[in-house]
């Protein structure tokens, strides 16, 4: 190696960073630790401005402070405090010596740079240390290997009495009792060896005399080589522990649940008071008893992993990171308690974990709910009789329903009889008289006929003995049909909403019954908003399971489709929806209403197998839910009926079955009329032998007769000659009506009051109608 390179050498292994730049501040050379202190690429400096090394909130300033520096005598500069600039853009501490030469026409600056961090943070951190010691509560003392004191800090001032002026230098078995000082000359032996003493209970002596239990932990103090030089002992005055614990075992006492804590072995460590009487045993009995003796079932989970080390055992798995000191997740669960004597009870338990110093306490709430659990048995029961009242007063208002549809039966058969008597013979006097004064008086008394003729279906309807014809319909279809016509009706100051669900399954229903029930509603939504207001009427799929409101309400599970119908209107009160549905109820003036509209709406949708509820508040509105139970039978359409002119009977006889003299005598005429031979009884035995003496081609017959029913006698005259046809006619079909109310395939009716026209086209499609 050339001596030249030496000097190289020498600054590219200084411990320090050295760069020398001229007066304006260029770099001339920079070894090797400078590179690196600074994070540039070797031999990269060279060239550059030394302005590059310093932060760019200082830099502007940089050139004029080298220039006061070089301007005077060039005193070295020591130690000085500054701050770099890594290539990385990183600013960091540094302390700068520099010192200025001149050569030839320039001056040189020789910068020695040491990045001071470590030793900061040094300092930093012995300055913690002592803040630490200075600030802690317990008593911190450092002792030489003579047992004299080397530091005394304010915890054992406080602990022991004394100043530390008083103390420093001193031995320190000035605090310790006498009796106690040959087994603290062994602890101190034992930690001069190398040995560590962790927390031990023992009495130190204060400054008045007094003898004070503390908790010690003392362990070796070493110098900077390693070496023990000396002893630190921490004392912690466990008379205040022990005071503490008694104000917590106070507070557990107060507590108006039972608590337990358990250990990691299993076993009770902590009881209070309540506890004790819960269990109906002394604490000292149930202290470092085995948890399953006292609740068999064992704890609900909590929510942590219990992290003590060893082999703790994990209570569940959803956390993992619990520190000391931090309780868990409480969780409350239902087992059962034991009692002295074996006695069980039933108790809500919750339960979490706390980390201690000394390991891991599952702390145990114990509640006892015998009692409440009596008052949910007490409230069900009030529920359960709550409901069974609610139902029966459902099934007495259906039993009164079911009364009043009997008599609305009975009285529409005989009104009906009559009806049709005036229908027909003021038809005969419209026919003979056209055109006359007795016409058009006959024409009056038809219409006021044909009024107490819808009347009677209306009643027959709420009674369901209204003979329907059913047929699989969409509801969707219905709405939007009725929609078109009730917005001609309602009135501008009503605004109609219609909203359907498409995919909705078919109903088994009379589209007219459903028609009449869309009507009924929408009318009744009117009279409620006379200043106008919103009617909506909607359609959905419901599922009704067994917690449904209308399953409970006596409505089979299954598939049904809702028929909503809401209003903005008055509303009514709960007196009102009680009775809405009975006949003749009405909260109208007198004269505009027959308080029939809501009791043919029930009897339509309950004889069609649903339900009808009612929500209404007063002031805000009323909905109308009705339920319909859905089939897979496809929707048909419904053709539209024939004209009924121009039909005879060409010589066919009719047997003519009907006990009310007037209208049996009415019928007749209007079938011989019609080109009929007619055969007249007023009874079953009567019918019989006429169609014994006479061959028949129809039997029509009234379906309610004394002394024998229309279905016996069409029976017996069937059993008897079967080629014959059989009409029945009737105002209440019952008796010939399936357990649905519907009518079976094989039997026509012609519905009392009818017109002779309505007879004609009854006798007209029997006859033509295929055996």
């Amino acid at each position: 190696m050339e001596s030249r390179e030496i000097p190289g050498l020498l600054l590219d292994t200084a411990p320090d960073a050295i760069i020398v730049s001229r007066s304006d501040g260029t770099i001339t050379l920079a070894n090797r630790r400078a590179h690196d202190m600074f994070r540039y690429p070797a031999d990269t400096l060279v060239g550059t401005s030394i302005d590059d090394l310093v932060p760019e909130e200082v830099r502007e300033g940089h050139p004029a402070q080298r220039a006061g520096y070089l301007s005077g005598e060039h005193p070295p500069l020591r130690r000085l405090p500054l701050r770099g600039l890594r290539s990385d853009g990183t600013v960091f501490p540094v302390e700068v010596s520099l010192s200025a030469v001149v050569a030839g026409a320039d001056t040189y600056v020789t910068a020695v740079l040491r990045d001071d961090t470590a030793q900061r943070e040094a300092a930093q951190a012995r300055a913690l240390l002592a803040s630490i010691v200075q600030s802690s509560h317990d008593a911190i003392v450092t002792t030489n290997l003579q047992g004299r004191v080397l530091s005394w800090n304010p915890g054992a001032e406080m602990l022991y009495g004394y100043p530390a002026a008083d103390m420093i230098g001193k031995p320190v078995d000035q605090i310790i009792p006498v009796g106690r000082r040959s087994d603290e000359e062994q602890v101190r032996l034992l930690v001069r060896l190398g040995g560590r003493v962790d927390r031990y209970r023992s009495l130190r002596q204060n400054a008045k005399g007094e003898i004070i239990a503390v908790s010690m932990l003392i362990s070796p103090l070493l110098d900077e080589r390693g070496a023990i030089f000396g002893t630190t002992s921490i004392a912690r005055d466990i008379n205040d522990r022990e005071r503490a614990e008694a104000r917590v075992q106070a507070f557990l006492d107060a507590a108006p649940d039972a608590m337990l804590g358990v250990g990691e072995s299993g076993e009770v460590v902590l009881v209070n008071a309540e506890a004790e009487r819960l269990f109906g045993q002394p604490r000292y009995d149930l202290l470092h008893m085995p948890l399953a003796l006292l609740l068999p079932d064992g704890l609900p989970p909590v929510s942590a992993v219990l992290r003590t080390g060893g082999d703790s055992t994990p209570l569940d798995t959803e956390r993992a990171d619990a520190n000391p000191g931090d309780p868990v997740d409480q969780r409350w669960a239902t087992r059962r308690a034991l009692r002295r004597g074996g006695a069980e009870l039933p108790v809500d338990i919750a339960c979490s974990a706390l980390h201690t110093d000394s390991g891991v306490v599952i702390v145990v709430v114990v509640r006892d709910i015998t009692e409440r659990l009596a008052a949910e048995e007490e409230r069900r029961r009030l529920r359960e009789e709550t409901d069974r009242q609610r139902l029966e007063a459902r099934m007495q208002q259906a039993q009164r329903l079911e009364s009043l549809g009997q008599l609305a039966g009975g009285i529409a058969h005989d009104f009906n009889n009559l009806l049709a008597v005036i229908l027909n013979y003021a038809s005969f006097i419209i026919e003979d008289s056209a055109g006359s004064q007795p016409a058009v008086d006959a024409e009056q008394i038809a219409r006021a006929a044909r009024r107490g003729s819808d009347l009677t279906h209306q009643l027959l309807a709420f009674a369901r003995r209204e003979v329907i014809r059913p047929r699989p319909l969409n509801l969707n279809t219905v709405v939007t049909e009725v929609h078109q016509m009730l917005e001609r009706s309602l009135g501008e100051h009503i605004s109609l909403t219609v909203r359907t669900t498409a995919g909705l399954p078919s109903v088994m229903a009379d589209p007219g019954q459903l028609e009449q029930v869309l009507v009924n509603l929408a009318v009744n939504a009117r009279d409620a908003m006379p200043t106008g207001g919103r009617l909506t009427i909607d359609t959905a799929l419901v599922q009704v399971d067994t917690e449904h409101a209308a399953a409970r309400a006596g409505l089979t599970p299954g598939r049904y489709a809702r028929l909503r119908v809401s209003d903005t209107g008055t509303g009514m009160p709960k007196e009102v929806i009680d009775k809405a549905f009975e006949p003749f109820f009405t909260t109208k003036p007198s004269g505009q209403g027959t308080g029939l509209g809501l009791a043919t709406v029930y009897g339509i949708v309950t004889q069609a197998g649903g339900t009808v509820q009612i929500y209404s508040e007063p002031g805000i509105g009323t909905t109308f839910t009705i339920l319909l139970p859905a089939t897979e039978v496809e929707a048909q359409e419904v053709t539209a009926e024939e004209s009924t002119a121009g039909l005879t009977g060409h010589g066919a006889t009719v047997l003519v079955v009907e006990d009310e003299d007037a209208l049996r005598e009415v019928t007749c005429r209007i079938l011989r009329r019609g080109g009929y031979t007619v055969l007249a009884a007023g009874g079953g035995e009567e019918a019989l032998r006429l169609a014994g003496e006479n061959p028949v081609d129809v039997l029509l017959t009234d379906v309610i007769m004394p002394g024998m029913l229309g279905k016996d006698l069409a029976d017996a005259v069937l059993a008897s000659w079967p080629g014959t046809k059989v009409l029945f006619m009737s105002g209440y079909a019952q008796p010939v009506l399936t357990t649905h109310g519907t009518l079976s395939a094989d039997v026509h009716l012609l519905e009392k009051p009818f017109t002779s026209a309505e007879l004609m086209r009854a006798l007209h499609d029997e006859l033509q109608a295929k055996p």
